[in-house]
């Protein structure tokens, strides 16, 4: 459900979630980006539809979707083309070989996405045959740009370094890509130098780092996981991508933001039914919520937007005049529709300082099309405090010491008065 509203680049400001004895009830507040109150009634029947089994025979889902007059799936993704999946140690200009072994081999990049986070790199790249405009499904052409890129990928990997290079063709219910990248940087273990807050809930108070505490509700056979942290658009729907990868089970939730600051509570089991009753199994998912979290905003550098004419070749000459102007991509997605080509990277030098303004224009000169400067900030601090989960007006910029919320005084309370003849709940 929340990966629906993400995708429609909603706004979740407050949820309350409840499943219990066979019953659920999840109650999600949205807006749209600018934080005004949904009125288009093909959008409200298009999440109806997405929703909930019973309300797909009012209307066909594609006919409802074309009246949105937009595709309701994630920016600069591609679900009918052969996905590259690459993992490994990030370094400058990595990006920008992979993309030119592809170019080199006949290979057109319609989408790509590339996270870093802890040193390390995961990218998917969504590529066709650059003549036929079909995907890539040939064992052999398979197989061969499979070598291709390990050999690039591996050139400067040291002994024991983890990597993968995976090509997969396209198939029915591919994994969402945003979610796909997160279990890519989990299988690499990107997870492990992740800390949290080493200063305890009294230090919660002003802190801009994550916090993580989890507790047990024994009389309820529950865990409780707390998390505290800078708001920002899709963090619920990361931290659930980690915690239903892990194999847990979300039973009761309250998520709601303050300020530039989110509250999250889940009362959570293992799918076998256990609670967390280990040290390590705690450590774990602390380090692995944190993560989730930090992957996405952990990128520094100046952001640039490119708008562009759709080519063969595109990304490999945009990279390249990166590498050539001595800049590292530490994050980046870029996609196609028709003639045009959008993406945005956030870009450094090679001292991990912003870029100046005469690297910028000539980047501009090379790259062509248009070239909007969206960031000029690597703190990520005020990064995160201009652009909210719930896009509040509101003052308050600090953390309380524990969360005001609990199921038995607000997440109660507030289903009930929604429930009305759910008294089983």
């Amino acid at each position: 459900m929340v990966q629906v509203l993400t995708d429609l680049e909603l706004v979740i400001s407050k949820s309350y979630i409840s499943s219990d004895g066979g019953w659920f009830m999840d109650v999600f507040h949205v807006t749209d980006q600018l934080g005004n109150k949904l009125t288009d009634e093909t959008l409200i029947l298009y999440i109806q539809q997405a929703l909930c089994a019973s309300r797909r025979g009012e209307g066909a889902s594609s006919e409802v979707q074309k009246c949105l007059k937009r595709d309701v799936r994630p920016r600069h993704v591609s679900t009918e083309n052969t996905a590259l999946e690459v993992t490994g140690v990030d370094r400058p200009g990595l990006m920008s070989e992979i993309s030119a072994v592809l170019y080199e081999l006949g290979c057109h990049v319609p989408a790509a996405v590339a996270w870093t986070h802890k040193a390390r790199a995961a990218c998917i790249f969504y590529i066709e045959d650059g003549l036929e405009g079909r995907p890539i499904t040939a064992p052999e052409m398979l197989a061969h740009v499979e070598e291709q890129l390990e050999i690039v990928v591996g050139a400067h990997h040291g002994e024991g370094e983890t990597r993968s290079v995976r090509l997969t063709t396209p198939m029915p219910g591919r994994t969402h890509t945003e979610r796909r990248l997160h279990q890519l940087m989990y299988a690499d273990r990107d997870y492990e130098l992740c800390r949290g807050c080493d200063g305890g809930a009294g230090h919660w108070n002003g802190c801009t780092r994550t916090h993580v505490l989890i507790d047990s509700c024994k009389e309820k056979g529950y865990s409780v996981v707390n998390i505290k942290c800078i708001d920002r658009p899709k963090l619920l729907f990361d931290t659930l991508c980690a915690l239903t990868d892990l194999q847990y089970v979300v039973f009761h939730a309250a998520i709601s933001s303050k300020g530039c600051f989110a509250d999250q509570e889940y009362f959570i089991r293992q799918t076998d039914g256990c609670t967390l009753d280990t040290e390590n199994q705690r450590q774990k998912l602390t380090q692995c919520l944190i993560a989730a979290i930090e992957r996405r905003v952990s990128h520094q550098g100046l952001r640039l937007e490119i708008c562009t004419q759709n080519r063969m070749g595109l990304l490999s000459d945009v990279t390249r005049a990166f590498r050539e102007n001595g800049l590292s991509v530490s994050m980046s997605e870029i996609g196609t529709n028709g003639e045009k080509a959008t993406g945005s990277f956030y870009v450094m030098d090679a001292s991990g300082h912003d870029v100046n303004q005469r690297t910028v224009e000539l980047l501009k000169q090379e790259i062509g099309g248009s070239v909007l400067v969206v960031n000029k900030s690597s703190n990520r601090t005020s990064q995160a405090s201009s652009v909210s989960l719930s896009r509040s007006s509101s003052g308050g910029g600090s953390l309380d010491d524990r969360p005001k919320f609990s199921l038995g005084n607000l997440l109660w309370s507030r289903l009930e008065r929604l429930s009305g003849n759910f008294s089983l709940i």
